[in-house]
This record gives C-alpha cells, sequence and structure tokens, in this order.
C-alpha cells in the first residue's frame, strides 16, 4: 500500500516518533506509529525485529543510558521514505560518563504509518561530562 502522506508530513511524523519514543520517554508510542506487519531490518544486535522488539530496545537503553536524547541533524524525503541523520547523548548509567552516538535511519511509509526501519550506527563514545 502507498503512503497517504506527503513529503512534508512524513518528515514531521518521524520527528515526532523520535520525541516521543526516545526524548520523552514513551517507547509504547511504537505501537501507535507503525503497521502492524512493521519490520525493522537492524533491530538490537543488527537483527531484524518487530514493534515489540524495539520497544523493549528503547526501554533497556534508556536504563542504560540517564536522559537518553536524540536530535535529528536533517532529514531526506522521496516516494515513501524518510532518512535521517541523528546524533544520541546521554550519561552512562554504570561509569557516569557522557556518551554519544550517531546514526543514519531510513524509514519506509505505508499508508499514515511507518512499516519499515533500517539504520546504522555508530560506536558509542564516552567522555567526561
Amino acid at each position: 500500500m502507498p503512503t497517504t502522506l506527503t513529503l512534508d508530513e512524513m518528515k514531521a511524523f518521524v520527528a515526532q516518533h523520535f520525541e516521543d519514543f526516545v526524548n520523552n520517554n514513551r517507547p509504547e508510542v511504537i505501537h501507535e506509529n507503525m503497521t502492524d506487519d512493521f519490520y525493522d531490518h537492524d533491530g538490537p544486535g543488527g537483527k531484524p525485529t518487530d514493534a515489540g522488539g524495539d520497544e523493549r530496545m528503547m526501554r533497556g537503553m534508556q536504563q542504560a543510558i540517564h536522559g537518553l536524547h536524540v536530535e535529528i541533524d536533517h532529514m531526506v524525503a522521496e516516494g515513501d521514505r524518510v532518512i535521517c541523520k541523528n546524533r544520541w547523548s546521554g550519561i552512562n548509567s554504570q561509569t557516569g560518563k557522557q556518551i554519544q552516538f550517531h546514526g543514519y535511519v531510513e524509514w519506509r511509509f505505508e499508508g499514515a504509518k511507518i512499516a519499515e526501519r533500517w539504520a546504522t550506527v555508530t560506536s558509542p563514545t564516552e567522555t567526561e561530562p
């Protein structure tokens, strides 16, 4: 099924998803934002998963990284896809050090929801707060 959203609407949807899912500490929102058969090609450990797997991953990340926050550097939309570069930061709950990493995410839409996700993320780096 093709997307029913415009390019700008898809970009706004992705931005709001990151805001809710990560910054507002609401990983359960993934079940509202994704299609019933959502497929994450690059889930936890680089293995495919579904919305439930991504929700569990985010809950684990939020426990491991206090104040986990994501910022979108830029987004491009074309057809039924949005690609964004983002930066993540927070405090490692075990070491107390600032942690940072960045990544690229591609989202594919069906109707008005996200149907697929691909991601590449750098290894986290730590610095003194």
